[in-house]
């Protein structure tokens, strides 16, 4: 077996790189813990390392024909059980969404293919997630858009509100005068039996 040139070995490394930054980046729990700041002020940060740790773990613990050592190959089981850990250790969160097992066999699978040289479909994948991701981004900017001219609206509405009942007409109606009624309040009596 022909012992892979460098330049191939960088260029499987760094498309399966992608690869993972594309899986991470598209995974929502991912997104919501960075969004929210599960993982301190550092969110983003954490997120962007969790790419490199991902890289790493798979080159330290799968059989990789670059290089000289061989070691075991990955089931999704174990990269599931190393993102759950990750997660629960930097994000503070606990993933029960089924999405994990999702995102271990894409890793898996992507980096099978950078494995076997396969860089066309892990290309056209990373692809369709970056196309994916963009669309998520644009729903997204269309819901706050619409969510910050629904306040705006509101804002408008109630500020019209309060001009109308300012402008010298009474707000309520004139409370009822006759027998029942003393000095503006309406007496309630009990029914006779």
């Amino acid at each position: 077996m022909a012992t892979p040139r460098k330049e191939e070995v960088a260029e499987a490394r760094g498309l399966f790189g992608q690869g993972v930054r594309a899986v991470l980046g598209n995974w929502p729990v991912l997104q919501i813990a960075v969004e929210n700041g599960f993982g301190g002020a550092y969110s983003q940060e954490k997120a962007e390392w969790l790419v490199g740790a991902v890289e790493q773990y798979f080159q330290s613990n799968v059989f990789v024909p670059w290089s000289n050592f061989p070691a075991a190959d990955l089931e999704p089981e174990e990269v599931d059980d190393f993102l759950a850990e990750v997660m629960n250790n930097e994000f503070d969160t606990m993933i029960e969404d089924g999405s994990l097992g999702q995102v271990s066999q894409q890793l898996c699978l992507f980096f099978s293919q950078c494995q076997q040289g396969n860089e066309a479909a892990v290309q056209e994948a990373i692809g369709r997630l970056a196309q994916r991701q963009q669309e998520a981004r644009t729903v997204a900017a269309k819901a706050v858009a619409a969510e910050e001219s629904s306040s705006e609206e509101e804002q408008e509405t109630e500020e019209e509100a309060m001009e109308c009942s300012t402008n010298g007409a009474p707000s309520s109606p004139p409370p009822p005068s006759g027998p029942d009624s003393e000095g503006g309040w309406t007496l309630v009596r009990k029914k006779k039996k």
